[in-house]
């Protein structure tokens, strides 16, 4: 909701977005009367959310790029607004995880860690199923194979940034 505010502070993570979709969407606020429905919308958004999952609705993580959100960034803030709604950390981190993996029918490959199965991890700092604001501590992913520790994702950070900026 912040990013549709025109009072609130800029996100420094737009630093990774494109300037051409930072440009786009830098004037597209929601009016005062617009944020006063989102506010008050957003707690009875997380009752249907947790009401889902109390049904037993299987809920999927899903970032994306609609609108202001920062791809990958913003799978952060999603995971700690499903603890918010009444999922349990660990609850949380298998929306983006293991369910993915179960409606994909991939679970062979995907969506936990076992021997055989695909690799690609990220490694934390903290336990995220104690406080699932833990998931942005990063320290080492694993894609393909490949180990990234925390001095390379910085550069690929900052090259991102460099990218963004010229885009």
């Amino acid at each position: 909701m912040s990013a549709m505010d025109p009072s609130a502070v800029p996100d420094p993570l737009s630093r990774y977005v494109a300037l051409s979709s930072r440009n786009k969407f830098k004037n597209q606020h929601a009016s005062p009367e617009e944020l006063k429905n989102l506010r008050q919308m957003f707690p009875r958004l997380l009752n249907v959310v947790r009401r889902m999952h109390q049904a037993g609705v299987m809920l999927l993580a899903g970032t994306d790029i609609a609108g202001p959100r920062i791809p990958g960034f913003s799978l952060h803030n999603e995971l700690a607004m499903l603890v918010t709604a009444g999922l349990t950390p660990a609850q949380a981190l298998e929306t983006a995880t293991l369910n993915p993996a179960i409606v994909l029918k991939k679970t062979n490959d995907l969506g936990s860690v076992e021997v055989g199965k695909m690799a690609n991890l990220v490694l934390l700092d903290a336990n995220p199923v104690e406080n699932i604001d833990n998931t942005r501590r990063i320290s080492t992913v694993i894609l393909k194979g490949k180990v990234f520790n925390r001095t390379q994702l910085d550069k690929l950070l900052e090259e991102g940034e460099r990218l963004a900026h010229n885009n």
